[in-house]
């Protein structure tokens, strides 16, 4: 595994296939400022252009994953300070849902606000049984809408709101149950089961797990009627592709199949 020390707080970790971005500034809670955001979608964009990574991982240092939105930089910003901000945030969690490839959140500790954001943002999430997910603006006088924008999308409605009005955290447990997250692991066991889950996805067909990926995105807005029509499009298009055809021949004649590169 080649290490190589951003300057914004971010250590990329390439393990090819797989890349492992970690936010490293534990001591002030991996608070995601507009230089962290700028950097962390920078990494993005290297990641998703570069055809030897299949499966990105977003994990952090310390006991909180992310505290979301630096509040020092938001009180003394101005109001231009601010739309950067949140322009920038909007921009790099659209940038993980429009990526080909698996984002997945590998999550130890407390997600707060922003935080939150991300996790429910990323395409999978596997916590520690320790973890705790907030979004507890309102207790400052900033109500989470922007985090909102992820976890309504990602929970049910009617609890995404009890969290938002109230700010209280849900265990992993409750997360997994609500579907903000997949799954749940041991602490000490984070780690090995997150690398596992990326590196089994970065085993199958890139190019089909990319259609399926953007298909999903797509048709999961649609109306039911209007995503059949979609997908059954998308399913005939997905056929007509050479690793479909390759899959299903290694299927029948028991034997691994071998993906297009």
């Amino acid at each position: 595994m080649v290490k190589s020390i951003l300057t914004k707080g971010i250590l990329s970790e390439r393990d090819t296939p797989v890349l492992v971005l970690s936010l490293t500034h534990s001591e002030k809670r991996n608070t995601l400022s507009l230089e962290k955001l700028i950097a962390l979608s920078a990494e993005i964009a290297n990641f998703a252009s570069d055809p030897e990574l299949r499966v990105l991982v977003i994990r952090a240092d310390g006991p909180v994953f992310s505290a979301g939105h630096d509040l020092f930089e938001i009180s003394n910003g101005t109001r231009e300070d601010h739309l950067k901000l949140f322009e920038q945030c909007a921009e790099t969690m659209e940038q993980i849902r429009k990526t080909p490839k698996p984002v997945i959140a590998s999550v130890n500790g407390l997600a707060t606000a922003a935080g939150c954001q991300l996790v429910a943002t990323c395409d999978i999430a596997i916590a520690s049984s320790d973890s705790q997910f907030a979004t507890p603006g309102v207790n400052i006088g900033l109500f989470c809408t922007m985090p909102g924008v992820a976890l309504s999308r990602a929970i049910p409605k009617k609890k995404a709101l009890d969290m938002m009005l109230t700010g209280h955290p849900i265990d992993a447990e409750e997360a997994q149950s609500l579907g903000l997250i997949s799954r749940v692991v041991q602490k000490d066991r984070l780690k090995d089961e997150t690398y596992a889950l990326a590196h089994e996805i970065a085993n199958l067909s890139p190019s089909v797990i990319s259609m399926g990926k953007q298909a999903f995105y797509q048709q999961i807005e649609l109306n039911i009627e209007t995503a059949y029509e979609f997908a059954k499009h998308e399913m005939v298009n997905n056929l007509e592709h050479p690793d479909a055809k390759e899959g299903i021949s290694a299927f029948l004649t028991k034997r691994q199949p071998n993906w297009i590169r």
